[in-house]
């Protein structure tokens, strides 16, 4: 499982032309917050991934509420390379938190929810304070609650 995330990561870093806000050093955040949200239902590669790859079909470091959807149908161009071990169920995950992380809030589904929250866990970077109640998962909203000032 590491040696994909770690060709995603680099692949991606590899392909970025915009800004600081959507750059690595946020997809490092997700991928920490993402291996704090893992419990036995959480599927730790597609939230491992998710942080990768959710922000790489931004057109511009703003807003861009379609980046999602491009991402989603861009891991398909990926399914025969660097994502040619990952099964076709979590393929399917991975597309669709991706697809969904800035429109939905919550599905019920725990790892796409915990994929949500890995990212909204960084809003800090944008001076946003994550509000609990916005938050997908229990453990989300536990760390939330933890770092409210």
């Amino acid at each position: 499982m590491q040696e994909i995330v770690k060709e995603i990561r680099q692949f991606v870093h590899s392909r970025w032309r915009l800004g600081e806000t959507h750059c690595i050093s946020h997809w490092d955040r997700v991928y920490s917050n993402g291996q704090k949200l893992i419990t036995p239902e959480v599927n730790p590669l597609v939230v491992s991934l998710f942080a990768y790859l959710h922000d790489s079909c931004r057109l511009n470091d703003g807003d861009d509420i379609n980046h999602g959807k491009r991402a989603a149908e861009w891991i398909d161009t990926l399914r025969d390379t660097y994502l040619k071990t990952v099964s076709d169920e979590d393929l399917i995950l991975l597309k669709e938190a991706c697809r969904l992380h800035t429109m939905a809030h919550k599905t019920r589904n725990p790892t796409i929810d915990a994929c949500f929250d890995a990212d909204r866990l960084d809003l800090w970077r944008v001076g946003i304070v994550p509000d609990p109640a916005r938050l997908a998962t229990e453990k989300g909203k536990a760390i939330a609650n933890k770092t409210k000032y």
